[in-house]
């Protein structure tokens, strides 16, 4: 899994839903006579942008739900960052977001081939969802599989990149 998790003022997600569609679900469906608008919003806390490969598990939402969490980037009363989101009581937007996974490496178009299928993608962006709200911590989403339009306020500016994935040592002696 990949994350990225910035610390926000305020942040929202906003997208256009099918009729009859229910929450969370792709959104393949033909488009309904009267669609319907949906907004979520947060104030001070994290957006979370979460992308999902083909090897991730549950363990892997639950341990990077936890990661962030108990991340420290929130100012003490010294300007340190020494507070995590469950010790400023911060709230959470998590958005799914495939593209996490593109592949820029060959030609100008990405493909996203290095995605998780959605009904897997789907699952763990839940899960991992669900984990932050059972630590007690305010949750938003957005749909996962709708186009969505994500506006934040990125406080600081901090951005971190969090991942699941092995990384290679490439440092020689």
């Amino acid at each position: 899994m990949r994350a990225v998790v910035q610390r926000v003022t305020r942040a929202s997600v906003s997208w256009t839903e099918a009729a009859g569609q229910e929450p969370g679900e792709p959104s393949d469906r033909p488009e309904p006579a009267e669609p319907a608008e949906h907004t979520e919003r947060i104030g001070p806390g994290l957006t979370v942008l979460l992308g999902v490969g083909p090897p991730d598990r549950p363990e892997d939402a639950d341990r990077l739900a936890d990661k962030v969490a108990q991340l420290r980037i929130f100012r003490d009363a010294e300007g340190r960052f020494n507070r995590s989101l469950e010790d400023v009581a911060g709230e959470v937007l998590v958005v799914s977001q495939f593209t996490l996974y593109a592949d820029t490496r060959r030609g100008r178009r990405p493909s996203f081939t290095g995605a998780a299928e959605p009904d897997c993608a789907l699952q763990l962006c839940r899960r991992f969802a669900d984990r932050l709200s059972e630590r007690g911590l305010t949750i938003r989403t957005g749909s996962f599989g709708a186009s969505m339009l994500v506006s934040l306020d990125n406080d600081g500016p901090v951005t971190i990149v969090l991942s699941t994935d092995p990384w290679e040592t490439r440092i020689s002696g």
